[in-house]
């Protein structure tokens, strides 16, 4: 396997007990200063913002902001949603309303959000314009969206898929959480082998999304992940949705990153009045492979 990452910086465990579900979180930082609240992306969970936040440490922003990585539900440490019906993204923004909510009390809050993260901060940002104090969006921009012709196909898709997991669970077929086969090195390798990501940063996030049980490796995150949603936006309805927003707005895209953001950011500038965009070499986990970059320019950004 790779060599460690440096993962020393000092951090605290926390849980958000919220109205509906518990989340599970890393704090860098006081707890008394404003805060940066980062989203991971789909699969992902808070540990892949530790490059990200040691390099932000590295210059001093910890000075002036505690950080709070947060596991989405069904991923890392935190708790799955409920019962066994299809998830959408929507989810996630009742999740978003309820912590930022809590955060607020205390402290003002800017949101870091890496793609599926992103989508869900940006749609907030949308819903409740006055509720963030920056929007800093790593490779991503609104939700997604797809022509109404495709909505038919798509909720039978979702639920063929869903009926068949449900069927493979009261069968007792449903995949195993535990394999004798499963090892650390092959869901690494798995995880590089389909998404190019540098093997070194694969282990960083999939080790929070395991855990040992009979001395066997078991995946933590939850299988419902994997299934398709039975909804996605218009065009239409998402360009609604994210005009206009006053939110100062940080977008960084990656030179190697997913080219309809790239060709996105004309309407970005529609949608945001204070847009500030960036290209960044690096790919779709720049925050990653390119955090020293990433982390200037965030840190440019919120203490102008």
């Amino acid at each position: 396997m790779n060599e460690p990452i440096d993962a020393a910086l000092e951090f605290e465990d926390v849980d958000f007990q919220l109205a509906h579900i518990r989340l599970a979180a890393k704090r860098y930082g006081s707890s008394n200063k404003p805060v940066l609240l980062a989203l991971h992306g789909w699969l992902d969970n808070a540990d892949s913002f530790v490059p990200l936040v040691n390099a932000l440490s590295e210059q001093q922003v910890l000075t002036d902001y505690q950080i709070i990585a947060v596991d989405w539900p069904g991923h890392g440490l935190s708790q799955h949603r409920p019962g066994q019906y299809p998830l959408h993204w929507i989810d996630y923004l009742y999740d978003l309303h309820e912590l930022v909510l809590l955060l607020k009390q205390d402290q003002p809050v800017t949101v870091i959000g890496h793609s599926l993260g992103g989508i869900v901060a940006a749609a907030y940002n949308a819903a409740f314009p006055d509720s963030l104090k920056q929007l800093i969006l790593i490779e991503a921009l609104s939700p997604l969206f797809e022509d109404v012709s495709k909505s038919k196909a798509r909720v039978n898709r979702s639920f063929q898929q869903h009926i068949r997991f449900n069927q493979a669970g009261i069968q007792g077929q449903k995949q195993p959480e535990s394999s004798s086969n499963l090892t650390l090195e092959r869901a690494v390798n798995a995880r590089h082998k389909l998404t190019g990501m540098d093997p070194k940063w694969c282990e960083l996030i999939i080790k929070r999304n395991l855990e040992i049980k009979d001395h066997q490796y078991c995946w933590k995150s939850d299988p419902r992940l994997k299934l398709d949603s039975p909804y996605r936006l218009t065009f239409e309805q998402v360009d609604v949705l994210m005009s206009v927003s006053d939110t100062p707005c940080l977008l960084i895209l990656a030179e190697e990153g997913y080219k309809q953001l790239k060709l996105a950011i004309p309407q970005a500038k529609l949608w945001f009045t204070q847009l500030t965009n960036v290209q960044i070499k690096g790919d779709h986990h720049l925050h990653m492979g390119s955090a020293a970059q990433v982390a200037n320019t965030i840190r440019t950004f919120i203490l102008n």
